[in-house]
């Protein structure tokens, strides 16, 4: 059975419903639409940075939007999704726990995977497949660090997308918890989101980077940070180079100064090779 299919048969079902006698409980078909994916629900979550609207359905998170924009949340839903949302009546005990898990773990490696315990599920419906690659890859950004927008498009394979990429995160419908925020300008500039510069800030500073140091670092034309010891060098923000003891910091403006210095790319945070920055 194609999909098509699949949820045409969904939405006959659920029609079906209004023709039962006695008349089902109320709450009945709304469930029974928000189970299969074609009407979801919201409630409200303490986030990093403020409360959040998370709306939801049987196949996952589909949308997120800070708290206090009710109404404008409900209509952008309805005209981005074309499909009906209502506030749930008690916030889902285990999506909530699961969700609060996932925004207070570092993100990144074996170890913050088991701190996330099973991720949630995302409702992408409606975005193309580089949208999808996208955001997926954006996800992997651990918490309290940042990648610039040409290092997501290179490590989706396609080095050259760079405004595709800052597009498709500007379609992001679930910014939070698919940490858009965590993705800045090469030259450390908090550009290009959807809830506003501040709101960015307030995310980073939430997550332990620092958003001022990030745009002196950007003023310096500092991209890189390497250890003389290990000739190993990183993004700024990298859980590696934040172990860099300051006597030991060599800054670089571009891969091949460091490069050219002997130093190798981080395999944590995989800043470009000289390779792939020619």
């Amino acid at each position: 059975m194609s999909g098509h299919e699949e949820l045409e048969r969904w939405r006959g079902m659920a029609a079906g419903l209004r023709g039962l006698r006695p008349e089902p409980p109320a709450t009945l078909r709304p469930a029974v639409l928000e189970r299969v994916g074609l009407a979801d629900a919201w409630f409200t979550l303490d986030g990093p940075a403020g409360p959040l609207l998370v709306a939801y359905n049987g196949r996952g998170i589909s949308a997120t939007a800070p708290a206090g924009e009710q109404a404008r949340f409900v209509e952008r839903f309805h005209t981005r999704h074309h499909r009906p949302l209502r506030r749930a009546g008690a916030p889902p005990a285990r999506l909530a726990a699961q969700l609060r898990r996932y925004l207070a773990a570092p993100g990144g490696g074996a170890g913050a995977a088991a701190a996330r315990g099973t991720p949630p599920r995302f409702d992408l419906r409606g975005l193309s497949e580089f949208e999808r690659a996208v955001l997926g890859k954006t996800a992997e950004i651990p918490r309290g660090e940042v990648r610039p927008y040409a290092w997501v498009a290179g490590e989706i394979g396609r080095p050259a997308a760079v405004r595709a990429v800052g597009a498709a995160l500007g379609r992001n419908p679930i910014p939070v918890l698919i940490p858009c925020h965590r993705v800045v300008a090469s030259d450390g500039r908090l550009t290009g989101y959807a809830w506003g510069v501040p709101y960015k800030r307030r995310l980073l500073a939430a997550e332990g980077a620092d958003p001022a140091e990030l745009e002196r670092l950007g003023r310096d034309r500092t991209r890189y940070v390497g250890s003389d010891t290990t000739g190993i060098y990183c993004y700024p923000t990298c859980r590696n180079a934040r172990r860099i003891a300051p006597g030991q910091r060599v800054p670089f403006r571009d891969a091949a100064g460091a490069a050219g210095a002997g130093f190798r790319p981080c395999r944590h945070c995989r800043p470009p090779s000289l390779a792939a920055s020619r």
